[in-house]
């Protein structure tokens, strides 16, 4: 839980602020995790193949990963209140145009968009908690809001299968967009920066700014790709989004091969599993906070936890033999959890090792990397499934992307020491 011990002197707005990237990273879930819920129904109505519907998902990932990289710019260029408000309204017009449509390729088109816009979710979260957290908080405030990606995967099946029932597939599609604005009207009438918003106190100022002042306020673009702190977070992010897509997209096709599940029965089986995603996310980021303030380096607090939540994904590798639905519920909870507590860490490494003014667009890289991941995992899992039909071989890979993604990691960052910029960089 957030510490506001000091909350009466300090002040506690922006936990606020949490509260609104929480709630928009429900909703990002929500609008791409339908697609998973909806399949079954999807393939008898639209008439889409195995392989057709991977396809959706890699070009999905295609869009997502060309749109990290202009978003994360776009962030940094324009600041956390516009650019979050573009991309969240792209997005939701791309969701709600999934209702429109009357073919596999017009699904694919509004599949692209989507992606595209969706791309702009994490760049500008993190953006936003650079500029309202100190270091010691921000691992907490990252897995804070990375938990509203666990609300949505929870609301979706309980939400969209009762929409689509009552009023088909198309109508879940419209109604969950129509919701959305509610949440760009709050945004764009709440969100300012620290130092303009006049419900901050002093105190809480003096505590968000009470890291050391950058003293880098511009960094080429082309120029974050020379260094390693930059590899250091695009690579783990390559090794392990993928498998929480895969998680994302194909989870509820799992249950329902393996176990028999359907659009009416999957909800609860499915809420389990990301109610202990959604606990994952808050502990992991809790506890390298938590080492942080008792006298812990970030580089110690962040990869300890990260070891540890790498080991909690490895019994993933036997669900697809484990016969009882109940324990490969808990089995793939513990992955789940695992990996968002994992990624709270992860997400924290842009604000830890890059200026302010980088930010935004070292997260974008690092998506891009996630999604070619995710590009390469869509086509993996057809394949396997086409070929054998089984998810052994998948959750095979899922078990140790974590380990190699820590070693990864520490090799080409063993200190997790900011990243040194020249005075030319400087004054630029």
């Amino acid at each position: 839980m957030p510490d506001l011990a000091a909350a009466p002197t300090t002040g506690r707005y922006r936990w606020t602020i949490c509260a609104l990237l929480f709630a928009a990273t429900a909703i990002n879930y929500i609008d791409r995790q339908m697609i998973g819920v909806l399949k079954p129904v999807l393939q008898q109505d639209l008439g889409w193949s195995e392989a057709q519907y991977a396809d959706i998902v890699f070009w999905f990932q295609a869009a997502y990963a060309a749109g990290f990289l202009m978003m994360g710019r776009l962030i940094d260029r324009f600041g956390a209140r516009l650019g979050y408000a573009l991309a969240f309204s792209f997005w939701t017009l791309a969701h709600v145009a999934h209702g429109l449509v009357s073919s596999v390729a017009q699904f694919g088109a509004a599949r692209f968009a989507l992606g595209l816009g969706e791309a702009g979710n994490f760049p500008s979260g993190l953006k936003a908690v650079t500029e309202w957290f100190p270091q010691r908080e921000r691992a907490l405030a990252v897995g804070l809001f990375n938990a509203g990606a666990n609300v949505g995967a929870i609301a979706t099946p309980l939400l969209v299968p009762a929409i689509t029932l009552a009023y088909g597939w198309r109508m879940a599609f419209i109604a969950t967009g129509a919701f959305s604005v509610l949440w760009l009207i709050a945004w764009v009438t709440i969100y300012r920066r620290p130092e303009e918003h006049s419900r901050v106190t002093p105190g809480e100022l003096a505590l968000i700014r009470s890291d050391p002042a950058p003293a880098v306020q511009r960094v080429p673009w082309l120029r974050l790709f020379a260094y390693r702190e930059t590899w250091a977070y695009a690579v783990p992010k390559f090794l392990t989004d993928p498998i929480w897509w895969m998680f994302l997209f194909w989870l509820p096709d799992f249950l329902g091969k393996r176990y028999g599940l359907d659009l009416k029965s999957f909800g609860p089986p499915l809420v389990a599993i990301y109610l202990l995603s959604d606990a994952g996310s808050v502990l992991g980021g809790w506890t390298s906070s938590r080492l942080l303030r008792r006298g812990w380096s970030a580089n110690a607090a962040r990869k300890a936890t990260m070891l540890g939540c790498a080991v909690a994904v490895l019994p993933i590798v036997t669900v697809q033999y484990v016969d009882s639905l109940w324990i490969a519920v808990a089995l793939i909870g513990l992955a789940t959890a695992a990996h968002q507590a994992f990624s709270a860490n992860l997400l924290t490494l842009p604000s830890d090792l890059f200026p302010r003014a980088a930010v935004g667009s070292v997260v974008g890289i690092g998506g891009t990397a996630g999604a070619i991941g995710g590009m390469l995992i869509a086509k993996f899992v057809g394949h396997v499934l086409g070929i054998s039909g089984s998810y052994a071989p998948i959750f095979a890979v899922a078990g140790g992307a974590y380990l190699l993604a820590l070693l990864a990691l520490h090799v080409i960052s063993p200190r997790l020491a900011p990243a040194r910029f020249d005075l030319e960089e400087s004054a630029a």
